[in-house]
C-alpha cells in the first residue's frame, strides 16, 4: 500500500497548483471527515483529489464518487485520470452518464453526473462500498447537486457516519457551505484554499453591442479582431443554442482562412461531436470553440489562450402560477465571469475579450442564483417524497426549496398519481422515480405501456428530453410531434419532412432511439415489439397523459389554419401557433413545448389528439357544472350546464329553471360590479340617505352605516330580498330601492331621523327650505331678506349641531356664508346692505334686520 504521508500522485507526473494542499486536504477528512476545497480553474482539484484519496487507510479498498453538474466534464476528468494512471477508463477511474457507461470490476474511481448518484442514493442510502463522495465544480449550485448534498448529509449522519464528503470548487462563497457540513460540537467544516497558478490572462473590455444591436454580430467582430491581434485556439462564450449557430453562420460567411476551425460545443450534442470539441486542434489549424456555460467546467480545451465572453447565459425560470419553465437570457455573474476568463490562462498566458463596458463590472452580482430558487420543483419534490421528506425543513440546504414552486410541485405530482394528499409516495410514483427523468415522462411511459403504447411512449419521452430531432430550414417550421416519429421510423425521410424544408439531425435521432431503448428496457417490453412500436396517432394522447395541463382547445373565431391560431390550455392558460402550422386546423391538441410566456404562450411542438381519446383518458376528471353567473357583455345572469375537463368546456348547454336563489346570488355579483348607481334612485332617496349619515357621523355606530363600501357588502342582506324575478340588468327599475333601504333603519331611529336630521326648516318669512346634508355639515341656502328678524342661528340634531347658512342675494347668489346669524347682524351686514341696495334699489334693505320684517317678496306686503 503506498504511504499514506505521500498522497501525490507519481513524480513522473507535472507538479499541479493543487498538490501543495492535498496534505491538509487529507488531514482535514482524516480527523473531520467533512471538507471544503477552494481552488481557482487550472489548479487540478478535478482530477488530483480523487486520485490522491485512493490509498488513504479509512478508504479501506472502497470507492470514490466523484459528482460533476455535465456529462461532458464527467468524461473528460475520467479519461484524464486514467490517462495519468497510464490506463484506459474503466479500469482504475470509470464513469457513469446517462446512456453511457464505463466502469469495470477494479474500478475504484467513478465519475458520475448528480442525477445518477441521487438513484444510486435512493436506491441504498448506506451506499455500501463507497468510502468518499466528492462534489466538484459545486458553485454551479444545480438542483440536482443541491438534493444531493441534502440528502447525503443527512444518510451520513443517520447510517454512515465514517464516509467523506468534499464540496469542490473554483468559485464559491465556501462559508455557508462549511457551515452546512459542520457540526454544532466542533463547529464548521474545515476549508482548504489552494492559490493556484494560473497563468496571467490579459482583460480587454469592448463595448457592448449598442441598443438594438445582435449579440452575435458584436461576438463574430470580437473573434475576428483576436484572430489578428493573437495567436492560440479561441474559446467563445454564448447564451445559448441559437446563437451558437448564428454565429456559425457568420464566421463560413467570412473568409477566417484555410487554418481556423469552428466547433460548437453545447450540452445537446452528441458525445462525439463534444469530444470533437475539445480534442486539440489538426496540426497547423487554430480551433475556434463556440460554447455555452457548459464550458465554464472542468474541462481542459487544449491550447485555449483566448477567451471571449459575451457575458450573458441562458437559464430556466419556472412559473408556479403557469407550470411553466421558460428560459431567459441574463448577464454572468462576476463570478461566472472570472471563472470563464481563467479558462485562458489555463496552460499558457491569455487574454480574455469581455464584451462589456470595464465601468458595469462591478455591477454584476457576485455569484448566479442557485437553480433551486427558480426552477421546476417537481424532480425533487418526487424525489423527497422516495427518501420520506414530509418537510423539507428537516433537511440541511444551503437554499430551501421555496414554498410555491414546491407547493405546485407537489400539485402536479398529485394529479399524477405520484403522492397522495398529504405528500405520501405512491407506487407509482415509486415507479417514476426509477427512471430518472422529469416525473411528467416517467407517468407517460408508466401509463403508456398500461394501455398498450408503451414502445411509442418510450419513443416520445425520448424526443421531448432531447434536442429537436428536426432542422429547418430559414422560413420553415413545423410543431407537428407526429412527424418526428413518422421521420424515426424512416417511414416519411425525404417525404413531407423534405417538402417543407426540414432535414433529420441524426446525431439526435440516434440519442433518442438509444435513450426509447433503455427505457423499454426498463419498462420490460420486448424488443421484438419494434423500436418504434404503436399508432402514431396514439402520440397526442400520450402528450396528453404527460402534460394534463396543456392541452389546448382551439378558440373560437379565425379560419382553422390561420397564422394566429389561439388555443385555451387546460391549466387555464393562453397559447398560440406564432406562424402558418399545418396543426393549426385541429380543434384539440396537447403541447408538449411552450415558451413559458406569462399569459399566451407560444407553441413549439404539439400533437393532435381526440375529444374521444380524452374523455376516455381523463374520465376520473370531467365534471359537470352548473353555472348560474353574471354576463358582463350581456349584462344578464346566464345559466349553463357545462361538462368540464380542468379549465376547458367539453361541451355548453343552456339551464332551464335555475336554482332563484342562484339567480339571485348572480344578481348581486352584477350589481357589484355595475356599482351602486344602477339602482333607481330618487332624489328622495339620496337626501333620506346623507340624512341618516349625518347622524352616524353625529351620534355614532346606532345609526346604520350606508355608505357605497358598506352598503356594497352587504348586498345579501338588504338588497337580495328584493330581487325576486330580477335577471337582467334593465330589470333593476322596477326594484323597490327605497324599501330595501329604508327597512335598514330600525323603527325606534326612524321619528328620531325626523326630529334630528330634518329635509326642511321653516324660517321667518314662512317658507320652507330644505337642508343639504350633503357636505361635510348641513347646509342651509337661504335668500337673506327672509331671515330679517331671526336673531340666532338655527340648529338640528337637538340643538347641537348649528347650519351652515348661505345667505343668498335676490337672484339666489350667496352673500354671506356663517354659521353665527348674530354675529353678521350686528357686523357684516351693514356691508352687505350697502352692496345689495346698489344691485336691488327696488328691494327692502332695512337697517336694523333684526327689527325688519322678514320677506320672501322685494318688499314686505303692506299692512
Amino acid at each position: 500500500m503506498t504511504d499514506t504521508r505521500h498522497p501525490i500522485p507519481p513524480p513522473t507526473l507535472p507538479v499541479l497548483p493543487i498538490d501543495p494542499v492535498l496534505p491538509d486536504l487529507l488531514a482535514a477528512l482524516e480527523s473531520r471527515g467533512v471538507a471544503v476545497l477552494q481552488a481557482p480553474p487550472g489548479a487540478g482539484k478535478t482530477t488530483r483529489v480523487p486520485l490522491a484519496l485512493l490509498d488513504q487507510a479509512w478508504l479501506g479498498g472502497g470507492k470514490i464518487l466523484v459528482l460533476e453538474p455535465r456529462r461532458l466534464a464527467a468524461r473528460a476528468a475520467a479519461r484524464r485520470m486514467a490517462a495519468m494512471l497510464g490506463e484506459s477508463v474503466g479500469e482504475t477511474v470509470g464513469y457513469r452518464v446517462r446512456l453511457d457507461t464505463r466502469v469495470g470490476p477494479r474500478t475504484r474511481i467513478e465519475v458520475v453526473t448528480d442525477g445518477l448518484f441521487l438513484r444510486q442514493l435512493q436506491e441504498d442510502p448506506e451506499l455500501p462500498g463507497v468510502g468518499a463522495v466528492l462534489f466538484d465544480e459545486f458553485h454551479e449550485r444545480g438542483i440536482d447537486s443541491d438534493l444531493a448534498l441534502a440528502l447525503v448529509q443527512e444518510a451520513r449522519g443517520a447510517l454512515r457516519e465514517d464516509l467523506r464528503l468534499v464540496v469542490m470548487s473554483a468559485t464559491l462563497d465556501a462559508g455557508p457551505v462549511a457551515a452546512l457540513l459542520g457540526d454544532s460540537a466542533r463547529g464548521d467544516a474545515p476549508m482548504v484554499t489552494s492559490q493556484g497558478r494560473a497563468f496571467p490572462v490579459e482583460t480587454r473590455h469592448l463595448d457592448a453591442p449598442p441598443p438594438g444591436g445582435r449579440i452575435e454580430d458584436a461576438v463574430a467582430a470580437a473573434i475576428r479582431r483576436a484572430l489578428r491581434e493573437d495567436t492560440g485556439n479561441a474559446l467563445v462564450f454564448l447564451p445559448g443554442t441559437g446563437e451558437i449557430r448564428r454565429v456559425q453562420s457568420l464566421l463560413e460567411k467570412i473568409d477566417l482562412g484555410g487554418d481556423v476551425v469552428v466547433a460548437p460545443l453545447y450540452g445537446d450534442l452528441s458525445a462525439e461531436a463534444q469530444d470533437r470539441a475539445i480534442a486539440p486542434a489538426p496540426p497547423g489549424q487554430r480551433k475556434i470553440v463556440l460554447a455555452t456555460a457548459i464550458a465554464e467546467t472542468s474541462l481542459t480545451i487544449d491550447g485555449i489562450r483566448i477567451v471571449i465572453d459575451s457575458g450573458l447565459m441562458r437559464v430556466p425560470r419556472f412559473d408556479p402560477r403557469a407550470g411553466m419553465t421558460r428560459l431567459v437570457t441574463v448577464k454572468v455573474s462576476q463570478a461566472s465571469a472570472e471563472q470563464r476568463r481563467g479558462r485562458a490562462g489555463r496552460l499558457e498566458p491569455g487574454v480574455c475579450y469581455r464584451l462589456w463596458p470595464e465601468a458595469t463590472h462591478k455591477a454584476l452580482a457576485p455569484f448566479s442564483a442557485p437553480e433551486i430558487l427558480d426552477a421546476d420543483l417537481a424532480p425533487l419534490a418526487l424525489e423527497l417524497a422516495v427518501w420520506g421528506v414530509a418537510d423539507p425543513a428537516a433537511l440541511c440546504w444551503l437554499n430551501p426549496p421555496p414554498a410555491p414552486a414546491l407547493a405546485q410541485a407537489r400539485g402536479l405530482l398529485a394529479g399524477l398519481g405520484a403522492m397522495t394528499a398529504d405528500g405520501a409516495i405512491t407506487p407509482h410514483g415509486r415507479r417514476m422515480a426509477g427512471f430518472g427523468v422529469h416525473p411528467r415522462l416517467s407517468h407517460m411511459m408508466l401509463t403508456g405501456r398500461r394501455l398498450g403504447h408503451g414502445a411509442l411512449a418510450c419513443l416520445v419521452a425520448a424526443l421531448l428530453g432531447e434536442r429537436d430531432i428536426l432542422r429547418a430550414a430559414p422560413g420553415f417550421r413545423d410543431a407537428d410531434l407526429r412527424l418526428r416519429v413518422d421521420l424515426l421510423r424512416g417511414e416519411e425521410q425525404g417525404g413531407r419532412g423534405a417538402a417543407r424544408g426540414l432535414s433529420l439531425d441524426r446525431g439526435a435521432a440516434q440519442q433518442a432511439l438509444k435513450q426509447a431503448r433503455n427505457w423499454r428496457r426498463q419498462l420490460g417490453l420486448r424488443e421484438e415489439a419494434g423500436p418504434t412500436g404503436g399508432d402514431s396517432h396514439a402520440v397526442g394522447p400520450l402528450v396528453a397523459l404527460a402534460y394534463p395541463d396543456r392541452i389546448g382547445q382551439r378558440r373560437p373565431g379565425g379560419a382553422p389554419g390561420g397564422v394566429a391560431a389561439q388555443y385555451r390550455l387546460s391549466g387555464g392558460r393562453g397559447a398560440y401557433f406564432q406562424d402558418a402550422e399545418p396543426l393549426s386546423a385541429e380543434e384539440w391538441l396537447a403541447v408538449a413545448d411552450l415558451d413559458g410566456a406569462a399569459r399566451e404562450s407560444r407553441i413549439f411542438l404539439a400533437a393532435p389528439v381526440a375529444l374521444a381519446d380524452l374523455e376516455e383518458l381523463f374520465a376520473d376528471h370531467i365534471r359537470l357544472e352548473t353555472i348560474v353567473a353574471w354576463d358582463a357583455r350581456e349584462q344578464a345572469v346566464l345559466a349553463r350546464r357545462r361538462r368540464m375537463l380542468f379549465a376547458l368546456i367539453l361541451k355548453d348547454e343552456r339551464l332551464a329553471n335555475p336554482p332563484a336563489g342562484a339567480i339571485t346570488a348572480a344578481m348581486i355579483e352584477g350589481v357589484r360590479a355595475l356599482g351602486l348607481e344602477v339602482l333607481p334612485w330618487s332624489d328622495e332617496l339620496r337626501s333620506w340617505r346623507t340624512r341618516v349619515a349625518f347622524l352616524r357621523q353625529r351620534e355614532g355606530e346606532e345609526w346604520p352605516d350606508l355608505s357605497d363600501a358598506a352598503l356594497l357588502a352587504t348586498l345579501e342582506d338588504w338588497l337580495a330580498p328584493f330581487l325576486d324575478g330580477v335577471s337582467r340588468r334593465a330589470h333593476l327599475e322596477r326594484v323597490d330601492l327605497s324599501n330595501a333601504l329604508r327597512a335598514l333603519l330600525p323603527w325606534e331611529l326612524k321619528n328620531r331621523l325626523d326630529a334630528e336630521a330634518p329635509t326642511h326648516i321653516t324660517v321667518p318669512s314662512g317658507s320652507r327650505v330644505p337642508i343639504d346634508y350633503s357636505g361635510d355639515e348641513p347646509v342651509l341656502a337661504v335668500r337673506l331678506q327672509e331671515m330679517f328678524g331671526l336673531a340666532e342661528t338655527p340648529r338640528i340634531a337637538g340643538g347641537r349641531v348649528p347650519l351652515l347658512l348661505h345667505l343668498l342675494s335676490p337672484a339666489r347668489r350667496p352673500v354671506q356664508v356663517t354659521r353665527d346669524l348674530a354675529s353678521f347682524w350686528a357686523n357684516a351686514y351693514k356691508a352687505v346692505k350697502a352692496d345689495l341696495k346698489g344691485q336691488y334699489p327696488k328691494h327692502y334693505w332695512p337697517d336694523n334686520p333684526l327689527e325688519a320684517e322678514p320677506t320672501a317678496r322685494a318688499k314686505p306686503r303692506p299692512r
